[in-house]
């Protein structure tokens, strides 16, 4: 619904949601102007491609924030179920990982230099979504499960050492350059607020799910959001490359 309320002031309300048009006074290159002509040009839902391209950013935002959040919330009570973890053990291996996250955080200059923003998003999501869905089958201590400690380790060293962070920071630098060289602090907070929101609903609604049904299908469904994150990027990577630059 954010996104929604988002899409409706870029049309009505931020002057800058359009790519500048060339004028006669000042001179732009080629390779500028038929990136600002692309940008402007209409799709099939009647909004801009420049348009297209921030909301696809912050439903990105929306879907990688969310699915953190959900499982965050569910991570430590899953953890003493079906691993028979104390909070205190569970929390310590989640601090540990998170500090490998911020080891990768840190080395995103040099993934920069190897990897395209696109393809850090993939690469990141991916891995977040295999770490998620590894936990879907696996039985609760109560029906006399033996779930490997190995196996959780290396769940959340996917989720919180590799896949969140680079994906996440990855979409936070697509939507940075594809906004382009242009006051921002109006569409980055918009973009955070979706992100914000996401951490709120996604939690509460995972929390119903897993009451009337099962945690495993809170884990399947995050999976499905991020899968079709994924395919969303990898159809509009073309797209989004070309305003990006």
């Amino acid at each position: 619904s954010l996104c929604v309320v988002t899409l409706f002031l870029l049309l009505t309300g931020f002057q800058a949601r359009y790519r500048t048009t060339p004028s006669a006074k000042g001179k732009k290159s080629q390779r500028r102007m038929e990136q600002d002509e692309f940008a402007n040009r209409k799709t099939l839902f009647g909004i801009t491609v420049y348009n297209a391209c921030l909301l696809g950013c912050m439903l990105l935002n929306v879907s990688t924030k969310g699915s953190i959040g959900s499982f965050e919330t569910m991570g430590i009570s899953f953890a003493e179920s079906h691993f028979g973890l104390s909070a205190a053990v569970a929390g310590t291996i989640v601090s540990i990982n998170g500090m490998v996250g911020v080891a990768s955080l840190l080395s995103m200059s040099f993934l920069g230099r190897l990897l395209t923003d696109i393809q850090m998003i993939i690469g990141g999501i991916t891995v977040c979504a295999v770490g998620i869905i590894s936990f879907a089958s696996l039985q609760s201590v109560e029906n006399g499960a033996q779930n490997s400690i190995v196996h959780y380790c290396v769940g959340i060293f996917m989720i919180y050492g590799i896949g969140y962070p680079i994906g996440h920071t990855a979409v936070i630098g697509l939507f940075s350059k594809v906004v382009g060289r242009r006051p921002q602090g109006t569409l980055q907070g918009w973009f955070a607020s979706a992100g914000s929101l996401a951490r709120i609903i996604f939690p509460v609604t995972s929390g119903y799910i897993a009451q009337y049904d099962d945690i495993t299908t809170v884990f399947i469904i995050l999976f499905v959001v991020l899968v079709i994150s994924n395919i969303f990027v990898a159809m509009s990577s073309r797209t989004l490359n070309a305003l990006s630059q």
